[in-house]
Protein backbone atom coordinates (compact mmCIF):
# COMPACT_ATOMS: atom_id res chain seq x y z
CA UNK A 1 0.00 0.00 0.00
CA UNK A 2 2.41 2.48 -0.88
CA UNK A 3 1.50 6.19 -2.14
CA UNK A 4 3.47 8.66 -4.81
CA UNK A 5 5.15 11.21 -2.52
CA UNK A 6 5.65 13.82 -5.16
CA UNK A 7 2.05 15.87 -4.58
CA UNK A 8 3.90 16.52 -0.59
CA UNK A 9 6.27 19.51 -0.99
CA UNK A 10 6.03 20.27 2.73
CA UNK A 11 8.91 18.38 4.07
CA UNK A 12 6.35 16.82 6.77
CA UNK A 13 5.64 13.42 7.16
CA UNK A 14 3.83 10.88 5.08
CA UNK A 15 1.99 8.02 6.91
CA UNK A 16 2.60 5.04 4.46
CA UNK A 17 5.42 4.21 2.31
CA UNK A 18 6.06 5.99 -0.70
CA UNK A 19 7.18 3.70 -3.74
CA UNK A 20 10.08 4.81 -5.87
CA UNK A 21 10.42 4.78 -8.84
CA UNK A 22 13.31 6.13 -10.38
CA UNK A 23 16.67 7.03 -8.59
CA UNK A 24 15.37 10.93 -9.82
CA UNK A 25 12.74 10.44 -7.34
CA UNK A 26 14.41 8.96 -4.49
CA UNK A 27 16.39 11.92 -4.95
CA UNK A 28 13.44 14.34 -5.16
CA UNK A 29 12.15 12.79 -1.77
CA UNK A 30 15.43 12.71 0.42
CA UNK A 31 16.32 16.16 -0.34
CA UNK A 32 12.46 17.42 0.33
CA UNK A 33 12.12 15.37 3.71
CA UNK A 34 13.88 15.91 6.44
CA UNK A 35 15.04 12.02 7.63
CA UNK A 36 14.05 9.25 5.22
CA UNK A 37 14.28 5.79 5.38
CA UNK A 38 14.95 3.94 2.13
CA UNK A 39 13.76 0.17 2.34
CA UNK A 40 15.83 -2.02 -1.03
CA UNK A 41 13.34 -4.77 -0.78
CA UNK A 42 12.35 -8.02 -3.23
CA UNK A 43 9.08 -9.50 -3.20
CA UNK A 44 10.58 -12.90 -3.11
CA UNK A 45 12.63 -11.89 -0.01
CA UNK A 46 11.22 -13.62 3.72
CA UNK A 47 12.85 -11.40 5.91
CA UNK A 48 11.70 -8.40 4.06
CA UNK A 49 8.41 -9.86 3.69
CA UNK A 50 8.13 -9.68 8.02
CA UNK A 51 9.60 -6.38 7.74
CA UNK A 52 6.82 -4.45 6.01
CA UNK A 53 4.38 -3.97 8.27
CA UNK A 54 7.06 -2.91 10.55
CA UNK A 55 7.37 -0.15 7.65
CA UNK A 56 3.96 0.64 7.71
CA UNK A 57 3.72 0.99 11.43
CA UNK A 58 6.85 3.45 11.49
CA UNK A 59 5.26 5.20 8.62
CA UNK A 60 2.10 6.22 9.94
CA UNK A 61 3.63 6.89 14.06
CA UNK A 62 7.54 8.65 13.22
CA UNK A 63 8.18 11.85 10.90
CA UNK A 64 10.29 10.08 9.02
CA UNK A 65 9.48 9.25 5.48
CA UNK A 66 9.63 5.30 4.46
CA UNK A 67 10.16 5.13 1.17
CA UNK A 68 10.41 1.79 -0.56
CA UNK A 69 12.90 0.29 -3.40
CA UNK A 70 12.26 -2.82 -5.60
CA UNK A 71 15.51 -4.29 -6.25
CA UNK A 72 14.41 -6.07 -9.09
CA UNK A 73 12.36 -3.54 -10.86
CA UNK A 74 15.15 -0.92 -10.31
CA UNK A 75 18.57 -2.92 -10.50
CA UNK A 76 20.57 0.09 -11.34
CA UNK A 77 19.70 2.18 -8.74
CA UNK A 78 20.22 -0.79 -5.97
CA UNK A 79 23.70 -0.81 -7.26
CA UNK A 80 24.23 2.46 -7.13
CA UNK A 81 23.78 2.47 -3.47
CA UNK A 82 26.13 -0.71 -2.95
CA UNK A 83 22.97 -2.98 -2.22
CA UNK A 84 24.45 -6.66 -2.12
CA UNK A 85 21.35 -7.99 0.11
CA UNK A 86 17.73 -7.50 0.56
CA UNK A 87 16.27 -5.78 2.96
CA UNK A 88 19.04 -3.08 2.56
CA UNK A 89 17.47 -0.11 4.40
CA UNK A 90 19.55 3.16 4.11
CA UNK A 91 18.50 6.19 6.51
CA UNK A 92 19.10 10.04 5.23
CA UNK A 93 19.00 13.07 7.22
CA UNK A 94 18.77 16.35 5.85
CA UNK A 95 19.18 14.88 2.03
CA UNK A 96 22.34 13.16 3.20
CA UNK A 97 22.71 9.49 3.79
CA UNK A 98 23.48 8.75 7.58
CA UNK A 99 23.58 5.07 7.87
CA UNK A 100 23.01 1.87 5.57
CA UNK A 101 22.21 -1.68 7.21
CA UNK A 102 21.81 -4.73 5.40
CA UNK A 103 19.17 -7.31 7.05
CA UNK A 104 16.03 -6.75 8.60
CA UNK A 105 15.87 -4.40 12.50
CA UNK A 106 13.60 -5.11 15.19
CA UNK A 107 11.19 -2.11 15.33
CA UNK A 108 12.28 -1.02 17.95
CA UNK A 109 15.77 -0.93 16.72
CA UNK A 110 14.73 0.96 13.61
CA UNK A 111 12.28 3.50 16.05
CA UNK A 112 15.16 4.47 18.10
CA UNK A 113 17.38 4.86 14.14
CA UNK A 114 14.63 6.94 12.89
CA UNK A 115 14.74 9.03 16.38
CA UNK A 116 17.92 9.90 16.86
CA UNK A 117 17.79 11.95 13.72
CA UNK A 118 14.02 13.37 14.10
CA UNK A 119 14.87 14.72 17.73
Amino acid sequence: MATDARGDASGGSIDEPVSIESEAHLEDVTSKHDVVLVDFYADWCGPCQMLEPVLDGLAAETEAVIAKVDVDEHQQLAGSYGVRGVPTLVLYADGNQAEQHTGALPADRLRDLIEGYTE
